[in-house]
Protein backbone atom coordinates (compact mmCIF):
# COMPACT_ATOMS: atom_id res chain seq x y z
CA UNK A 1 0.00 0.00 0.00
CA UNK A 2 1.44 3.36 -1.01
CA UNK A 3 1.09 6.69 0.70
CA UNK A 4 -2.25 8.44 0.06
CA UNK A 5 -2.47 11.59 -1.98
CA UNK A 6 -0.81 14.28 0.15
CA UNK A 7 -2.37 17.61 1.02
CA UNK A 8 0.18 19.40 -1.15
CA UNK A 9 3.44 18.72 -2.90
CA UNK A 10 5.39 22.00 -2.88
CA UNK A 11 5.00 23.74 -6.21
CA UNK A 12 4.69 20.58 -8.29
CA UNK A 13 2.05 20.49 -11.05
CA UNK A 14 -1.20 19.05 -9.76
CA UNK A 15 -0.49 19.76 -6.09
CA UNK A 16 -3.89 21.45 -5.58
CA UNK A 17 -5.91 18.66 -7.19
CA UNK A 18 -3.81 16.14 -5.27
CA UNK A 19 -4.58 17.86 -1.98
CA UNK A 20 -8.29 18.12 -2.71
CA UNK A 21 -8.54 14.44 -3.63
CA UNK A 22 -6.87 13.66 -0.29
CA UNK A 23 -9.51 15.69 1.59
CA UNK A 24 -12.42 13.52 0.44
CA UNK A 25 -12.57 11.09 3.40
CA UNK A 26 -12.62 14.05 5.80
CA UNK A 27 -15.32 15.78 3.74
CA UNK A 28 -17.48 12.65 3.77
CA UNK A 29 -17.10 12.42 7.57
CA UNK A 30 -18.01 16.10 7.92
CA UNK A 31 -21.22 15.61 5.97
CA UNK A 32 -22.18 12.55 8.02
CA UNK A 33 -21.32 14.18 11.35
CA UNK A 34 -22.30 17.80 10.79
CA UNK A 35 -24.39 18.06 7.64
CA UNK A 36 -26.76 15.13 7.97
CA UNK A 37 -29.17 16.68 10.53
CA UNK A 38 -29.73 19.77 8.35
CA UNK A 39 -30.19 17.60 5.26
CA UNK A 40 -32.77 15.45 7.07
CA UNK A 41 -34.64 18.58 8.19
CA UNK A 42 -34.84 19.93 4.62
CA UNK A 43 -35.92 16.53 3.34
CA UNK A 44 -38.68 16.27 5.95
CA UNK A 45 -40.10 19.69 5.03
CA UNK A 46 -40.08 18.88 1.32
CA UNK A 47 -41.52 15.38 1.83
CA UNK A 48 -44.46 16.93 3.72
CA UNK A 49 -45.29 18.93 0.58
CA UNK A 50 -45.60 15.70 -1.46
CA UNK A 51 -44.04 16.75 -4.79
CA UNK A 52 -45.62 14.98 -7.75
CA UNK A 53 -42.37 14.62 -9.68
CA UNK A 54 -38.81 15.92 -9.70
CA UNK A 55 -36.69 17.94 -12.13
CA UNK A 56 -32.92 18.22 -11.81
CA UNK A 57 -30.89 21.12 -13.18
CA UNK A 58 -27.08 21.26 -13.42
CA UNK A 59 -24.03 21.63 -15.65
CA UNK A 60 -20.73 19.77 -15.97
CA UNK A 61 -19.62 17.70 -12.98
CA UNK A 62 -22.75 18.74 -11.10
CA UNK A 63 -24.83 17.37 -13.98
CA UNK A 64 -23.29 13.95 -13.33
CA UNK A 65 -24.15 14.27 -9.64
CA UNK A 66 -27.71 15.17 -10.68
CA UNK A 67 -27.88 12.07 -12.88
CA UNK A 68 -26.93 9.99 -9.82
CA UNK A 69 -29.80 11.63 -7.93
CA UNK A 70 -32.13 10.75 -10.81
CA UNK A 71 -31.34 7.06 -10.36
CA UNK A 72 -31.83 7.33 -6.59
CA UNK A 73 -35.16 9.12 -6.88
CA UNK A 74 -36.63 6.84 -9.51
CA UNK A 75 -35.42 3.60 -7.91
CA UNK A 76 -35.88 4.26 -4.21
CA UNK A 77 -38.82 6.70 -4.26
CA UNK A 78 -40.64 5.63 -7.43
CA UNK A 79 -41.08 9.27 -8.44
CA UNK A 80 -40.78 10.33 -12.09
CA UNK A 81 -37.61 12.37 -12.44
CA UNK A 82 -36.10 14.25 -15.38
CA UNK A 83 -33.06 16.35 -16.24
CA UNK A 84 -34.25 19.84 -17.13
CA UNK A 85 -33.26 21.72 -20.28
CA UNK A 86 -32.49 25.19 -18.93
CA UNK A 87 -32.53 26.87 -22.34
CA UNK A 88 -36.28 26.26 -22.62
CA UNK A 89 -36.77 28.99 -20.01
CA UNK A 90 -33.53 31.03 -20.18
CA UNK A 91 -33.31 31.25 -24.01
CA UNK A 92 -36.85 30.52 -25.21
CA UNK A 93 -38.86 32.00 -22.36
CA UNK A 94 -41.06 28.94 -21.86
CA UNK A 95 -43.32 29.06 -18.79
CA UNK A 96 -44.06 25.47 -17.71
CA UNK A 97 -46.57 24.66 -14.99
CA UNK A 98 -44.34 23.50 -12.12
CA UNK A 99 -46.86 23.58 -9.28
CA UNK A 100 -46.02 20.83 -6.75
CA UNK A 101 -42.88 19.88 -8.69
CA UNK A 102 -39.58 19.61 -6.84
CA UNK A 103 -36.80 21.32 -8.81
CA UNK A 104 -33.31 20.51 -7.54
CA UNK A 105 -30.42 22.62 -8.86
CA UNK A 106 -26.94 21.22 -8.25
CA UNK A 107 -23.97 23.58 -8.56
CA UNK A 108 -20.57 23.69 -6.88
CA UNK A 109 -20.31 27.48 -6.90
CA UNK A 110 -23.97 28.42 -7.21
CA UNK A 111 -22.87 31.29 -9.45
CA UNK A 112 -23.65 30.37 -13.05
CA UNK A 113 -26.22 32.86 -14.41
CA UNK A 114 -28.28 30.26 -16.30
CA UNK A 115 -28.63 28.08 -13.20
CA UNK A 116 -29.70 31.06 -11.12
CA UNK A 117 -32.17 32.25 -13.76
CA UNK A 118 -33.59 28.76 -14.22
CA UNK A 119 -34.10 28.24 -10.47
CA UNK A 120 -35.73 31.66 -10.13
CA UNK A 121 -38.07 30.92 -13.05
CA UNK A 122 -38.97 27.53 -11.56
CA UNK A 123 -39.89 29.09 -8.22
CA UNK A 124 -42.02 31.72 -9.96
CA UNK A 125 -43.74 28.86 -11.85
CA UNK A 126 -44.82 27.25 -8.58
CA UNK A 127 -42.02 24.75 -8.01
CA UNK A 128 -40.54 23.72 -4.70
CA UNK A 129 -36.92 24.74 -5.31
CA UNK A 130 -33.83 23.25 -3.69
CA UNK A 131 -30.23 24.37 -4.31
CA UNK A 132 -27.41 21.91 -3.55
CA UNK A 133 -24.16 23.87 -3.51
CA UNK A 134 -20.78 24.31 -1.87
CA UNK A 135 -21.58 27.98 -1.23
CA UNK A 136 -24.49 28.91 1.05
CA UNK A 137 -23.94 32.60 0.21
CA UNK A 138 -24.28 32.04 -3.55
CA UNK A 139 -26.86 33.69 -5.83
CA UNK A 140 -28.38 30.26 -6.47
CA UNK A 141 -28.95 29.63 -2.76
CA UNK A 142 -30.52 33.07 -2.46
CA UNK A 143 -33.16 32.51 -5.16
CA UNK A 144 -34.04 28.96 -4.03
CA UNK A 145 -36.54 28.18 -1.30
CA UNK A 146 -34.33 25.51 0.29
CA UNK A 147 -30.57 24.97 0.34
CA UNK A 148 -28.18 22.11 1.18
CA UNK A 149 -24.54 22.96 1.82
CA UNK A 150 -22.30 20.05 0.75
CA UNK A 151 -19.60 21.23 3.18
CA UNK A 152 -16.65 20.43 0.92
CA UNK A 153 -14.68 23.55 1.85
CA UNK A 154 -12.95 25.80 -0.71
CA UNK A 155 -12.08 23.99 -3.94
CA UNK A 156 -9.32 25.71 -5.92
CA UNK A 157 -8.30 23.16 -8.56
CA UNK A 158 -10.32 23.54 -11.75
CA UNK A 159 -11.19 19.82 -11.94
CA UNK A 160 -13.86 19.18 -9.29
CA UNK A 161 -13.12 16.20 -7.07
CA UNK A 162 -14.21 16.66 -3.46
CA UNK A 163 -17.30 18.69 -4.39
CA UNK A 164 -18.44 15.82 -6.63
CA UNK A 165 -18.29 13.13 -3.94
CA UNK A 166 -19.69 15.60 -1.40
CA UNK A 167 -22.64 16.29 -3.71
CA UNK A 168 -23.27 12.57 -4.19
CA UNK A 169 -23.33 11.89 -0.46
CA UNK A 170 -25.50 14.94 0.26
CA UNK A 171 -27.98 13.92 -2.43
CA UNK A 172 -28.04 10.36 -1.11
CA UNK A 173 -28.81 11.56 2.42
CA UNK A 174 -31.48 13.93 1.07
CA UNK A 175 -33.26 11.18 -0.88
CA UNK A 176 -32.99 8.90 2.15
CA UNK A 177 -34.59 11.67 4.19
CA UNK A 178 -37.46 11.99 1.71
CA UNK A 179 -38.38 8.35 2.28
CA UNK A 180 -37.72 8.37 6.02
CA UNK A 181 -34.48 6.38 5.83
CA UNK A 182 -31.50 6.87 8.12
CA UNK A 183 -28.71 6.77 5.51
CA UNK A 184 -26.85 4.12 7.51
CA UNK A 185 -25.39 2.59 4.33
CA UNK A 186 -23.08 5.63 4.02
CA UNK A 187 -21.38 5.33 7.42
CA UNK A 188 -18.59 3.09 6.12
CA UNK A 189 -17.70 5.32 3.14
CA UNK A 190 -15.00 7.57 4.72
CA UNK A 191 -12.96 4.57 5.87
CA UNK A 192 -13.22 2.85 2.48
CA UNK A 193 -12.38 6.09 0.66
CA UNK A 194 -9.18 6.38 2.69
CA UNK A 195 -8.20 2.83 1.76
CA UNK A 196 -8.79 3.49 -1.96
CA UNK A 197 -6.83 6.75 -2.00
CA UNK A 198 -3.89 5.00 -0.32
CA UNK A 199 -3.47 2.71 -3.37
CA UNK A 200 -1.69 5.37 -5.38
CA UNK A 201 1.01 3.10 -6.83
CA UNK A 202 -1.59 0.86 -8.48
CA UNK A 203 -3.05 3.83 -10.31
CA UNK A 204 0.37 5.16 -11.31
CA UNK A 205 1.07 1.81 -13.01
CA UNK A 206 -2.21 2.05 -14.90
CA UNK A 207 -1.42 5.61 -15.90
CA UNK A 208 1.83 4.52 -17.53
CA UNK A 209 -0.21 1.99 -19.49
CA UNK A 210 -2.64 4.60 -20.78
CA UNK A 211 -0.55 7.79 -21.03
CA UNK A 212 -0.29 7.53 -24.83
CA UNK A 213 -3.95 6.66 -25.43
CA UNK A 214 -5.51 8.69 -28.23
CA UNK A 215 -9.08 7.90 -27.19
CA UNK A 216 -10.92 6.16 -24.38
CA UNK A 217 -14.41 4.69 -24.07
CA UNK A 218 -16.02 4.51 -20.63
CA UNK A 219 -19.15 2.49 -19.96
CA UNK A 220 -21.40 1.35 -17.14
CA UNK A 221 -25.03 0.75 -16.28
CA UNK A 222 -27.39 1.73 -13.50
CA UNK A 223 -25.86 3.61 -10.59
CA UNK A 224 -22.45 3.35 -12.25
CA UNK A 225 -23.43 5.30 -15.36
CA UNK A 226 -22.98 8.76 -13.75
CA UNK A 227 -19.52 7.58 -12.67
CA UNK A 228 -18.67 6.74 -16.29
CA UNK A 229 -19.76 10.20 -17.40
CA UNK A 230 -17.82 11.94 -14.62
CA UNK A 231 -14.69 9.88 -15.32
CA UNK A 232 -14.85 10.82 -18.99
CA UNK A 233 -15.17 14.49 -18.08
CA UNK A 234 -12.20 14.31 -15.70
CA UNK A 235 -9.99 12.65 -18.32
CA UNK A 236 -10.93 15.16 -21.00
CA UNK A 237 -10.54 18.30 -18.91
CA UNK A 238 -7.21 17.28 -17.34
CA UNK A 239 -5.33 15.15 -19.90
CA UNK A 240 -7.20 16.32 -23.05
CA UNK A 241 -7.72 12.68 -24.11
CA UNK A 242 -11.06 12.34 -25.95
CA UNK A 243 -13.11 10.14 -23.63
CA UNK A 244 -16.54 8.95 -24.73
CA UNK A 245 -19.01 7.76 -22.08
CA UNK A 246 -21.90 5.44 -22.85
CA UNK A 247 -24.49 3.46 -21.01
CA UNK A 248 -23.66 -0.19 -21.70
CA UNK A 249 -27.02 -0.57 -23.42
CA UNK A 250 -26.33 2.40 -25.69
CA UNK A 251 -22.82 1.13 -26.44
CA UNK A 252 -24.33 -1.96 -28.06
CA UNK A 253 -26.59 0.19 -30.24
CA UNK A 254 -23.88 1.29 -32.65
CA UNK A 255 -20.83 2.74 -30.86
CA UNK A 256 -19.50 -0.78 -30.20
CA UNK A 257 -18.32 -0.75 -33.84
CA UNK A 258 -15.52 1.71 -32.97
CA UNK A 259 -14.08 -0.52 -30.23
CA UNK A 260 -10.81 -2.21 -31.14
CA UNK A 261 -7.78 -3.64 -29.35
CA UNK A 262 -5.96 -0.28 -29.30
CA UNK A 263 -8.25 2.24 -27.65
CA UNK A 264 -8.82 1.39 -23.95
CA UNK A 265 -12.32 0.71 -22.67
CA UNK A 266 -12.97 1.46 -19.00
CA UNK A 267 -15.92 -0.40 -17.50
CA UNK A 268 -17.37 0.71 -14.17
CA UNK A 269 -18.93 -2.46 -12.77
CA UNK A 270 -21.17 -1.76 -9.80
CA UNK A 271 -21.50 -4.70 -7.43
CA UNK A 272 -25.22 -5.37 -7.78
CA UNK A 273 -27.94 -5.21 -10.41
CA UNK A 274 -26.15 -2.59 -12.50
CA UNK A 275 -23.11 -4.84 -12.79
CA UNK A 276 -25.30 -7.80 -13.68
CA UNK A 277 -26.95 -5.76 -16.44
CA UNK A 278 -23.50 -4.79 -17.77
CA UNK A 279 -22.28 -8.40 -18.04
CA UNK A 280 -23.44 -8.98 -21.66
CA UNK A 281 -21.60 -5.79 -22.64
CA UNK A 282 -18.41 -7.01 -20.97
CA UNK A 283 -18.73 -10.31 -22.84
CA UNK A 284 -19.09 -8.49 -26.17
CA UNK A 285 -16.10 -6.24 -25.39
CA UNK A 286 -13.91 -9.23 -24.55
CA UNK A 287 -15.12 -10.93 -27.73
CA UNK A 288 -13.86 -7.95 -29.73
CA UNK A 289 -10.45 -8.14 -28.09
CA UNK A 290 -10.89 -4.78 -26.34
CA UNK A 291 -8.20 -3.46 -24.00
CA UNK A 292 -10.64 -3.69 -21.10
CA UNK A 293 -9.94 -1.91 -17.80
CA UNK A 294 -12.48 -2.71 -15.07
CA UNK A 295 -13.22 -0.75 -11.91
CA UNK A 296 -15.26 -3.06 -9.73
CA UNK A 297 -15.38 -6.37 -7.85
CA UNK A 298 -12.37 -8.71 -7.80
CA UNK A 299 -13.93 -11.35 -10.05
CA UNK A 300 -14.70 -8.80 -12.77
CA UNK A 301 -11.22 -7.27 -12.61
CA UNK A 302 -9.62 -10.72 -12.87
CA UNK A 303 -11.38 -11.31 -16.21
CA UNK A 304 -10.20 -8.00 -17.70
CA UNK A 305 -6.96 -6.78 -19.27
CA UNK A 306 -6.35 -4.50 -16.25
CA UNK A 307 -8.33 -3.01 -13.42
CA UNK A 308 -8.80 -1.66 -9.93
CA UNK A 309 -10.54 -3.81 -7.33
CA UNK A 310 -13.07 -1.88 -5.28
CA UNK A 311 -13.84 -2.87 -1.66
CA UNK A 312 -17.57 -3.11 -2.31
CA UNK A 313 -18.42 -6.35 -0.49
CA UNK A 314 -21.34 -5.53 1.78
CA UNK A 315 -21.62 -1.96 0.48
CA UNK A 316 -25.09 -0.94 -0.71
CA UNK A 317 -25.19 -0.53 -4.49
CA UNK A 318 -26.68 2.96 -4.30
CA UNK A 319 -23.67 4.41 -2.44
CA UNK A 320 -20.94 2.62 -4.42
CA UNK A 321 -20.62 5.52 -6.93
CA UNK A 322 -19.03 7.59 -4.14
CA UNK A 323 -16.20 5.03 -4.09
CA UNK A 324 -16.14 4.17 -7.81
CA UNK A 325 -15.08 7.63 -8.91
CA UNK A 326 -12.02 7.80 -6.63
CA UNK A 327 -9.64 5.56 -8.64
CA UNK A 328 -10.84 7.29 -11.81
CA UNK A 329 -10.07 10.73 -10.39
CA UNK A 330 -6.63 9.37 -9.53
CA UNK A 331 -6.26 7.92 -13.03
CA UNK A 332 -7.08 11.28 -14.64
CA UNK A 333 -4.56 12.97 -12.33
CA UNK A 334 -1.77 10.43 -12.92
CA UNK A 335 -2.28 10.24 -16.70
CA UNK A 336 -2.12 14.03 -16.88
CA UNK A 337 1.09 14.17 -14.82
CA UNK A 338 2.59 11.36 -16.95
CA UNK A 339 1.81 13.39 -20.09
CA UNK A 340 3.70 16.39 -18.68
CA UNK A 341 0.62 18.55 -18.07
CA UNK A 342 -0.77 20.33 -15.02
CA UNK A 343 -4.17 19.00 -13.87
CA UNK A 344 -4.68 22.04 -11.62
CA UNK A 345 -5.06 24.40 -14.56
CA UNK A 346 -6.61 22.88 -17.69
CA UNK A 347 -6.43 25.22 -20.66
CA UNK A 348 -9.45 27.37 -21.55
CA UNK A 349 -11.36 26.60 -18.33
CA UNK A 350 -12.54 28.74 -15.42
CA UNK A 351 -13.78 27.60 -12.01
CA UNK A 352 -17.14 29.34 -12.42
CA UNK A 353 -18.52 28.81 -15.92
CA UNK A 354 -20.85 31.68 -16.73
CA UNK A 355 -23.30 30.22 -19.22
CA UNK A 356 -26.51 32.11 -19.94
Amino acid sequence: MSAPYPAGEGELPGRIMSGEMAEQPAVLRRILDQGAPAIRAVAAEIAARRPRFVLLTARGTSDNAALYAKYLIEITLGLPCGLASMSTTTAYGAKPDLKDVLVITVSQSGGSPDLVASAKAAREAGAVTLAVTNNPDSPLAAVSEYHIDVLAGPEKALPATKTYTASLLSLYLFVEGLRGGDGAAAVILPELAEAILARRDEVKALASRYRFAERMVITSRGYGYPTAKEAALKLMETSYIPALSYSGADLLHGPLAMVDNISPVIAVVTDGRGGEALQPVLDRLRGRGADLFVVGPKAQVAAASAGFVLPTAGVAEEVQPILEILPLQMLAYEVTIARGQDPDAPRALAKVTETH
